[in-house]
């Protein structure tokens, strides 16, 4: 309630004694937190608490016969924020006077006592209630080398009274309590005329014996004497300096002798206009951006430090000064160095290096490399992040990256307005200011996985971004002033192209398909494993890594399209030689084969082959991390009546494959030498493992239409053989996409014969001959040519 006094904490009377009689001193004190400076025995102040975090410890405390009260100092900033373990360990016992509520504080005046010390914490909460012991004070307040001690703080203190008038209040205040000659309350004040920081303060608290506290009460006078000393010395100067025409710039001269001294020449404003005109010298702004900043420099000048529009406008003003205008690197074109850049810092992908050589010599042509869009989609782990970087490199310009999974903002792409606490650019002109220049290599990792809310589609906002035609003239929100970003080299990474199509529409993509175990092999030996080395720490020949082991880890534990999982194979090799060579073994330590299997266990993956019998049959699928082998199995449960089972967590586009394959053949048993009447009574499952992984996609049609005719003819597929493609209700074969992927996981998976469809023959011709070769491959057009290959027939 305002203006309540607390009157269970309400001392009776004002004039209670310090002493009353023989103290009995209670064993159990509650206790309320200090956060600027420790309460000293010699202190009589008024102190204020909120009310919210300490009315109920008031209140406890008023119950109590003496209304005494611990007063400890705390760590932290807001003593209301104090937990059990932010407390120091010794306070001061005070007596409370008087505590009001009001308007949300608690107000007392406190009458500081003696020392106490926490023995043992009776509640971690507040009110805290703690039990204490009151420690004596070794030394004879009598002595002489202690007498001595008193006149040096009393001659300390006398120097400080000219210098400020406030001591002189505090000192009668002191004398009409306390007598002069008691040295340890003499200590006690003369630290509370200090202004040294709180842990200072503290260690006088806490420093028991008489001397050696006097001792460092003397150096923190000593201090203080020194800083009032100088302040008078400023303020003479100030004084000489008056005159009778002088006194109307008194501040100003005062400012001026102020800043003299520290050193400094201009006010803030000033000093951060000249910086924001020397910033613009170098620069070359379009006329609406100087235009711009003429205006608000203009309005910056007349604005008082204190207004809250002065920090905004200083902000902006920083942005636009900051950002590279008219400053681009130059373009290195050179086509020989760009393909030794590329093959240093990747093997393999030969075509996609080709693809880039292809980009560079059209700006070489031109001159110059013009902003484009680049769309570097494949598996995880299969280099494209430092594909960005070796482009960069190649071209000889600033590379700043940044990911946009999960990025559900449209600000973040275009920035905050200026009228939002907080607000600033977008990333991509972050990006530019990071760089340096208006035309780096800026790598936009993980588009696909882009988010979007109630807050703006982030994919729209990056259609301007990423329009050559419009982004020449990009307006960030926050800035509000268009920006060239037409030089600027986009470099977008992707998983799987679930990218919306206008945007997908301004990139030219470039696939990055996994590699195979020769080109994981190259990798792992020229940038792997010196890489795996090196971060543990490693020499050159301590640890011997043979082709062989690299191999099989590659093929028993890292078979995934990417090569980010054989590198941490490969860091688990690296650390378990560590261990050894720790242990004391001798160096090198050689690792072969058998050692691969005694660091990372039994092999992952084992060179299986191909499951084979009636009604199964291998097809090749394509993932988001690569391709992939599927077994399609297909079984007669009983012939008890028709019917058709499809498990295997199947999407609805396989589904339908399914259901195509199962009446095409049904309707062609003849044609294919089997029993019209099989599917008549036979009640047929089809199954493709691991159901715990879903499926979809339209490629499966072929495989599973040979596998419902294995299971009709009773007879299995003669030899390991892959397939993929699409069936039509007709019978035609269609094409599919993801060929290189499939080739890739058929020849991981040992399987060198495959049939693929008539009309993706382009598709496997473009790859490299180090791919295609030994592999046997076949071309439909209808499934008959499928059905010969696999059953002769």
């Amino acid at each position: 309630m305002e203006g309540e006094i607390i009157e269970s904490a309400r001392t009776e009377g004002t004039d209670t004694p310090l002493l009353p009689g023989p103290p009995l001193w209670p064993d159990e004190l509650y206790l309320l937190p200090l956060s600027e400076k420790p309460f000293f025995p010699a202190q009589t102040l008024p102190l204020l608490m909120n009310s919210e975090a300490w009315l109920e410890t008031v209140k406890a405390i008023g119950e109590t016969p003496q209304h005494l009260v611990g007063l400890v100092l705390v760590k932290p900033e807001n003593s209301d924020d104090a937990g059990r373990e932010d407390f120091y360990s010794l306070g001061t016992v005070v007596r409370m006077h008087h505590p009001v509520s009001n308007e949300g504080k608690i107000q007392f005046i406190a009458e500081g006592i003696r020392r106490f010390r926490i023995v043992e914490w009776l509640s971690d909460r507040p009110p805290y209630k703690v039990r204490v012991d009151y420690p004596n004070e070794p030394g004879r307040p009598d002595s002489e080398e202690i007498r001595a001690y008193a006149v040096a703080v009393i001659n300390t203190i006398k120097d400080l009274l000219p210098l400020n008038p406030l001591y002189s209040e505090e000192l009668k205040f002191f004398l009409n309590r306390f007598s002069p000659n008691e040295p340890s309350l003499l200590t006690d004040f003369a630290a509370t005329l200090t202004t040294a920081g709180k842990q200072e303060l503290e260690d006088v608290l806490e420093t028991l014996a008489l001397k050696r506290r006097m001792e460092k009460v003397l150096v923190l006078l000593k201090k203080e004497l020194d800083v009032a000393r100088l302040q008078s010395q400023i303020r003479s100067r100030m004084e000489e300096k008056m005159s009778q025409q002088q006194r109307e710039f008194f501040l100003k001269e005062q400012l001026k002798i102020i800043q003299k001294e520290l050193g400094l020449a201009k006010d803030d404003k000033t000093a951060e206009l000249d910086a924001f005109k020397a910033r613009l010298q170098k620069l070359t702004l379009p006329a609406a951006a100087q235009k711009r900043v003429d205006e608000e420099m203009e309005k910056f000048s007349v604005l008082e430090m204190g207004s809250p529009e002065y920090a905004v406008s200083r902000n902006y003003l920083d942005w636009l000064t900051q950002l590279p205008w008219g400053i681009h690197s130059k373009d290195k074109l050179d086509l020989k160095r760009a393909r030794r850049i590329l093959d240093r810092d990747h093997d393999g992908l030969a075509d996609v290096k080709d693809r880039i050589i292809e980009f560079l010599a059209v700006g070489a042509m031109k001159g110059e490399v013009s902003g484009s869009i680049l769309l570097l989609l494949g598996p995880p782990g299969v280099g494209k992040t430092s594909i960005g970087r070796s482009i960069a490199d190649a071209l000889g310009r600033k590379f700043y990256r940044f990911s946009l999974g999960g990025m559900r903002d449209e600000a973040e792409i275009k920035g905050h307005r200026r009228t939002y606490i907080g607000a600033m650019p977008g990333k991509f002109l972050q990006a530019i200011k990071e760089a340096g220049t208006a035309n780096p290599v800026v790598m936009l990792d993980e588009i696909d996985k882009i988010g979007q809310s109630y807050q703006g589609d982030p994919a729209s906002a990056l259609l301007e971004v990423l329009d050559p035609e419009q982004n020449s003239d990009f307006l960030d929100h926050y800035l509000d002033v268009r920006f060239d970003l037409s030089k600027v080299l986009f470099i977008c990474t992707a998983n799987q192209s679930s990218i919306p199509a206008p945007l997908l529409d301004r990139m030219e993509v470039i696939q990055l398909s996994g590699y195979i175990t020769e080109e994981k092999l190259a990798i792992a030996k020229h940038h792997l494993w010196p890489r795996v080395m090196e971060r543990a720490g490693l020499k050159k020949g301590q640890v011997s890594l043979n082709e062989a082991a690299i191999r099989h880890v590659i093929e028993g534990y890292a078979r995934e399209a990417g090569v980010r999982n054989l590198e941490k194979q490969l860091g688990r090799v690296a650390r378990k030689a560590v261990v050894k060579i720790l242990a004391g073994e001798p160096t090198p330590i050689k690792v072969g084969v058998k050692e691969i299997e005694a660091y990372l266990d039994k092999p992952i993956f084992t060179r299986e082959k191909p499951q084979a019998g009636v009604g199964v049959v291998t097809g090749l699928a394509w993932t988001a991390l690569g391709g992939a082998t599927l077994d399609v199995e297909a079984s007669r449960v009983h012939t008890l009546n028709r019917g058709f089972r499809l498990t295997g967590q199947l999407g609805d586009v396989m589904k339908e494959s399914a259901e195509i394959a199962y009446s095409y053949v049904a309707a062609h048993l003849k044609d294919y030498r089997a029993d019209e009447k099989f599917f008549d009574t036979s009640f047929v499952h089809l199954h493709i493992p691991e159901g715990a992984t879903p499926k979809d996609g339209p490629s499966a049609g072929v495989t599973m239409a040979t596998a419902l005719l294995s299971l009709a003819k009773g007879q299995p597929v003669a030899r390991p053989l892959a397939m993929t493609g699409e069936l039509s209700l007709t019978g035609q074969v269609l094409p599919v996409g993801g060929i290189r992927e499939k080739v890739i996981a058929a020849r991981r998976a040992g399987i060198h014969e495959l049939i693929l469809p008539q009309a993706n023959k382009r598709d496997f011709d473009k790859l490299p001959d180090y791919i295609r070769a030994g592999l046997t491959v076949h071309f439909a057009h209808h499934y008959k040519d499928v059905a010969h290959r696999v059953f002769h027939s």
